[in-house]
């Protein structure tokens, strides 16, 4: 099933995505907030039966879609996590340890064909393709052979980066990675009974209909079910949180010259099997 969160008429609720169009869960279920919360209360099952047998309330066209969780209580991201992105740095001749870590804000993020802010402050915004898993339960020291039980489902980022930004310290990149509506996160949440969250799956982001990455989670170093496992150590992992898996190379800092986002581009990510996030580029105001 395809979970999505959207306003329409001013009120912000969630839903499910069918062949029929958009069905308001939200406004059936009262008791829950927000796709989060039906998360939480591990009611996904019940809400994916349902949907199957009701009519749509709204046509896709007709809402405005939101980030897929709008209220993520983590938004933890993986860099350089691809085996040819980890080549494009010159230390890049062996896989790394560990993976790296950063956290983003909610307020950094967009929904799908909602635009994307370039800031007077820079001019490398940059785009990132990467694959989403959204937590379905909590959990602390997940073993990699149970990590799948905590997959709600996936959903696909355009994890955007401001890449002078990301120099401006020694040893953290928060203030590149944070810029506000810089980045997006949707269009919706595949769940595991139509998408298998640990099988491969192929990413590809084009801007303006020219092809820049393309990659599989085959090529990955370190996979999901490590992904869940390696950071339950140290976080207590909450449904709702979410994680951005890494993107391959081909980002745009990495042609010569480099290829940054201009106003009026428009950036699609792909995962087959989830779906397609799209948005437009537009020049903020001071």
């Amino acid at each position: 099933m395809k979970f999505l969160s959207f306003e329409i008429g001013g009120v912000e609720t969630f839903g499910a995505a069918t062949d029929r169009g958009v069905i308001d869960l939200g406004a059936k279920h009262g008791g829950l907030r927000d796709l989060r919360d039906a998360i939480r209360a591990d009611r996904l099952g019940e809400l994916i039966a349902e949907a199957n047998d009701l009519d749509a309330d709204h046509a896709l066209a007709d809402v405005e879609l939101l980030p897929t969780i709008p209220n993520p209580e983590k938004i933890i991201c993986i860099g350089v996590n691809y085996a040819n992105r980890n080549a494009e740095y010159k230390d890049g001749t062996e896989a790394p340890k560990y993976p790296s870590v950063f956290m983003r804000s909610r307020e950094s993020l967009v929904g799908h064909e909602q635009d994307i802010l370039d800031p007077p402050e820079s001019d490398q915004l940059d785009y990132e393709g990467e694959i989403v898993i959204v937590i379905g339960k909590e959990g602390r020291r997940i073993s990699e052979a149970d990590a799948h039980e905590y997959v709600a489902g996936l959903t696909v980022m355009n994890e955007g980066s401001l890449r002078d930004f990301l120099r401006h310290a020694k040893f953290n990149v928060t203030q590149g990675k944070n810029f506000a509506k810089s980045g997006s996160l949707g269009p919706w949440m595949v769940t595991p009974d139509e998408l298998d969250p640990m099988g491969e799956l192929q990413i590809i982001t084009t801007v303006n209909g020219e092809e820049r990455q393309n990659d599989t989670t085959a090529n990955i170093i370190f996979p999901f079910r490590y992904l869940i496992s390696y950071l339950s150590t140290f976080y207590h992992l909450k449904p709702g949180d979410i994680i951005a898996t890494g993107t391959p190379n081909g980002a745009g800092a990495r042609f010569d010259p480099p290829k940054y986002l201009r106003d009026g581009d428009v950036v699609e990510v792909e995962v087959p099997g989830i779906g397609k996030l799209s948005n437009r580029i537009v020049t903020e105001s001071p």
